[in-house]
C-alpha cells in the first residue's frame, strides 16, 4: 500500500476518534456512564471529565499517528473497523435511548 492510503486510514482513524468523542459526550450528557475502564478512570480523576476525554482521545490520536509513522497498515484499518463498528453501536444505542424516553 501507499503512503496515500496509509494517509487515509489516519485521516479516518482521527474522524473516528472525533466521532467516538462526541458520542460519548452525547452519553454523558444523557447519563450514561464510560463503559471503557481507562476513560472513566481518567474522567474520575480529573476535575473536568471532558478535558480528560479530550486528553484520551488526544493520546489515541497520537498512537495513530505512530502507527502511521511505522507504516502499520494492517493494524490502523483493524482498528478503524473497530471504532467504525463501535461508532456505529453508539449512535444505535443514542438513537434507541431516545425513542424509549419519548414513548
Amino acid at each position: 500500500m501507499g503512503t496515500g492510503t496509509l494517509n487515509q486510514l489516519l485521516w479516518h482513524y482521527a474522524y473516528l476518534q472525533v466521532l467516538d468523542f462526541l458520542t460519548t459526550i452525547a452519553f454523558l450528557l444523557n447519563g450514561v456512564q464510560e463503559g471503557n475502564p481507562v476513560v472513566r478512570l481518567a474522567m474520575s480523576l480529573s476535575a473536568n471529565p471532558v478535558s480528560a476525554l479530550l486528553t484520551v482521545k488526544l493520546i489515541a490520536v497520537a498512537l495513530g499517528v505512530m502507527c502511521f509513522c511505522t507504516g502499520r497498515v494492517r493494524l490502523l484499518s483493524r482498528i478503524n473497523i473497530g471504532f467504525a463498528v463501535l461508532v456505529a453501536w453508539n449512535l444505535v444505542a443514542l438513537i434507541m435511548g431516545s425513542v424509549q424516553l419519548h414513548n
